[in-house]
């Protein structure tokens, strides 16, 4: 009996096996990369600035270092469309796409493929040093202690959010005073309208995202300034909410090159978010997370 056929067999099996390695394996390393490229807006405080002032911008530049690469940026407005004209925006010569990474999108994102959490934080009480909620010392108390004249509390909340359902859960619907999740104009960094009424005093109160409410907290006017006390998740409520970077689907080598770097970075993640930007981080349960020591 001839040899031939299994010898032919083996042979051509060989080569086609030889010849789709490159798609077997293409996965395995991330492409080369003459800059990290980062999708991000350009005034979304305190998360990305042009400027390069937002705690994503420090986290971009963490991971550039990393990679050893130029830090670039592709802005647009983080608004309906921000995935599909940056991160899945194919560069007009084909060569690629404008931008390789979001720093910030909630764990699980339908539209991006998400690394592992680098931080959790939770929705927050902002009040006014001198507003009529000013003697709260704990969020709940809110909910124990029935202020003067409760007809006057205001609180600002955006629609449908946490703080709306929270406050209609203990039958709080006076205190609403809501505001939409974004404004018309692309310049107005998150809650900039709430911010303002604050400050001016119109509102007592607001129910803001933790970054959020650290970011309002570093304001002050006229004498006037804010502080937040961090909510806690209820049943039926949740405010903690866990958040990560994201890359396009399919990339998962890319996706666990920089879930490498971020678990490497944990705690210099964590002082950067604590220490330079007040932001509340809590665990899986909700609970606030202690400062890390240098």
């Amino acid at each position: 009996m001839s040899v031939f056929k299994p010898v032919a067999l083996c042979c051509l099996v060989l080569s086609m096996c030889l010849s789709f390695t490159p798609s077997l394996y293409a996965d395995d390393m991330p492409p080369a990369r003459n800059a990290l490229k980062v999708c991000a807006d350009p005034q979304y405080m305190p998360f990305s600035s042009q400027e390069g002032k937002g705690y994503e911008n420090r986290l971009a530049q963490l991971v550039a270092a990393e990679l050893k690469l130029p830090l670039e940026y592709t802005w647009f407005p983080q608004r309906l469309g921000f995935i599909r004209n940056t991160l899945k925006k194919e560069k007009p010569d084909g060569e690629g796409y404008l931008c390789d990474l979001v720093m910030g999108l909630p764990t699980g994102y339908e539209l991006a493929a998400t690394t592992e959490p680098y931080m959790q934080s939770t929705y927050a009480l902002v009040l006014r040093s001198d507003g009529k909620l000013a003697q709260l010392k704990q969020s709940t108390e809110l909910l124990t202690q029935a202020p003067d004249n409760p007809d006057e509390i205001k609180i600002g909340i955006t629609e449908s959010g946490p703080g709306a359902e929270w406050l209609a859960k203990y039958q709080l619907h006076q205190y609403m005073a809501p505001y939409p999740a974004q404004t018309g104009d692309p310049a107005d960094f998150p809650g900039k309208h709430l911010l303002t009424d604050l400050l001016a005093g119109t509102l007592d109160a607001a129910i803001v995202w933790g970054p959020t409410a650290a970011y309002f907290a570093s304001h002050r006017q006229d004498g006037r300034s804010l502080s937040f006390l961090p909510l806690k998740s209820e049943a039926g409520i949740r405010f903690n909410f866990p958040i990560s970077a994201g890359v396009r689907f399919g990339e998962k080598a890319w996706k666990d090159q920089v879930n490498a770097i971020l678990k490497s970075k944990k705690t210099e993640i964590q002082q950067i978010l604590q220490a330079e930007y007040q932001i509340p981080l809590v665990d899986d349960t909700g609970e606030l997370l202690a400062a890390v020591s240098k």
